[in-house]
Order: structure tokens, then sequence, then C-alpha cells
């Protein structure tokens, strides 16, 4: 049994690979490009891949593969007919990351509506240091009680952040994308109620048809003033092109975590944006606390065994 890992470097430090050596011959490799791929994978018997690409091309040459684990939900990066055509299994995993995400959308909410990089400047700059009385009042921040959270998406993650926004005191209310979700907790809305209500957005959905520039410059027009909006959904949901301009005609605060092609690109729209205080942007790391990259890990395995057995 040969047992192929793509991308290794995605699980980051801190998680035990070798674990995998249970099962045979294990060929552990950092990144993968596209040109390595078929060589690398050609005869393994099972391949893990986290954004690896493996079409049908691929598994036609890989003529002893027989499962593949993807290091993640999605599972876009796989031609799933062609893997059934080939009696080759997929197997993802779920629900492994849900409060390192819920715990990063709080991080980023609060980071935007306390103006934490505003406040940490002033301090690391001698500015309050040269201050006349003990305080500063240069920005004003709200609490969230009282405020009302909009949900665009609630699934597994989107009703955990419902569960914590409303423990902190916030009137919450959610949009359905795929009309499918109801919960009787919460007040379902329609996109245009929730985008025009809210005091904070926070969007945990997956990107299909019917979230594709979901947000654009029609919807966005909508935000109200001071609205902080949080992406950890997908990259995609948002238009960019359309949220850089819509940052520089209104005042609105935007948290990202992830963008429509990961790692951002060159001379980026949102890099240029006038109030570059408004935006806070991290590389995709909601996912990524180092108990869910472990459990992420553990599930892999449970996959590996319960196809084995």
């Amino acid at each position: 049994m040969k047992i192929t890992i793509l991308d290794a470097s995605t699980y980051g430090e801190g998680v035990d690979l070798d674990v995998f050596k249970q099962f045979g011959e294990t060929a552990i490799y950092e990144t993968t490009s596209a040109e390595l791929t078929k060589e690398r994978i050609v005869d393994s018997d099972i391949v893990i891949t986290n954004k690896v690409v493996i079409d049908k091309e691929l598994m036609q040459s890989a003529t002893k593969l027989k499962l593949i684990c993807i290091g993640a939900t999605g599972m876009n990066n796989i031609d799933l007919e062609a893997a059934k055509e080939y009696s080759i299994s997929v197997k993802n995993v779920a629900g492994y990351s849900t409060h390192s995400v819920v715990q990063h959308t709080l991080s980023m909410v609060l980071y935007l509506i306390s103006h934490s990089r505003y406040f940490d400047e002033y301090v690391k700059n001698d500015m309050w240091s040269k201050s006349d009385i003990f305080t500063h009042l240069g920005r004003n921040f709200y609490e969230i009680k009282g405020k009302s959270w909009g949900i665009i998406g609630l699934g597994a993650i989107g009703e955990q952040v419902a569960l914590v926004a409303s423990t902190l005191g916030a009137n919450v209310h959610y949009f359905s994308t795929s009309g499918k979700n109801s919960n009787n907790n919460y007040r379902q809305v329609s996109l245009e109620n929730l985008l025009k209500t809210s005091d904070i957005i926070t969007i945990h959905a997956p990107l299909n048809e019917q979230t594709k520039n979901l947000l654009n410059s029609d919807t966005l027009a909508i935000l109200k003033d001071d609205a902080v909006l949080i992406n950890v959904g997908r990259g995609g949901i948002i238009n960019e092109d359309d949220l850089a301009k819509a940052m520089d005609n209104s005042n609105i605060y935007v948290g990202l975590d992830v963008l429509e092609n990961e790692p951002m690109k060159e001379n980026h729209p949102l890099l240029a944006i006038k109030k570059p205080e408004h935006l806070y942007i991290t590389p995709h790391i909601a996912w990524t606390s180092i108990e869910a990259r472990k459990s992420l890990i553990e599930s892999i395995v449970n996959n590996i065994e319960t196809f084995l057995n």
C-alpha cells in the first residue's frame, strides 16, 4: 500500500503526518504543482490532497489509485464523475473546524468595531504618552448588545455564530442561500432586508451558482452606514472589484478571510482603497487552529481505516 500526501504544507506545524505510515509506504510532499501531480500519484493506492486538483486524465494514469482523501470539506478539486467511472472512492472531512471558524469570525468583528488597529497604533506611535488625559476618545465604537446581526448561510458554522451573537445580546436574523435551512430560533429574512437592516453581517455560505457574486455593486450599495461585513465563507461570494469601489464610496468596514483567488494577487484592487483602516484581511486562516488541524488529520485517518475495513 502506497500513500501519497501532495500538499503537506497546508496542514502546518504541530500535526503528525507520520501517522499515515501505519497504512504503508508514505510519500510526503510539502507542495505539488500541476506539472508534478501525475508522476507523484501514478503508483499510489491512496492520495491525500487538500487543494491539489486531480482530474480525469490524472485518474486514467494512476491505475492503482483506490482512494482519494480530501483534507477539507469542499470537493471541487476532484473530478467526482471520473472518480465514479474509475471506481475510486473519494472521502472529504466535515465539522473539524467549526469552533475555529466561529472564533475567527468573532475576532474579526471585534477588531473592526473596536477600531483595534487605530488604538494600537495610537499607543505605539507614542501619542498616548503625549496626552493630557488618561484615556483617548479618538474613535467611537459600539457594543454588540442590541445591534442587528445578519447571517448569510445558517449551516453548522452559521448556527454557532448565531448562538455566540445572541449570547452577546445581538438581534440575529438570517438569509438561507439554499432556501433549505430553517431555524425557529432566529428570524429568516430576504437578502435585501438583511443587508439593509444589519449592523453586522457575517457570511458562512458555500460558493455555488446561487452565491457567486451574491454581493455586488447593487447589493453592496444598500448596506447601512458603518456596517461591518465579514466573509469567512468562500471567496467569490463577494465581487471584489465592486467591493473596493463600495468601500471608497461609502463608510463600511470589511473583514475577509477568503478571496476569489488565493493567494491574493499582486496589485489587488482592495490594496489600493482610500481607507485601508476599514479593511481587515487574513490569509484563509479561520479554519487553522491547532485543534482543528489535528482533528482534520484524525478524520482523514478514520476515513482510510473505514475504507480499508
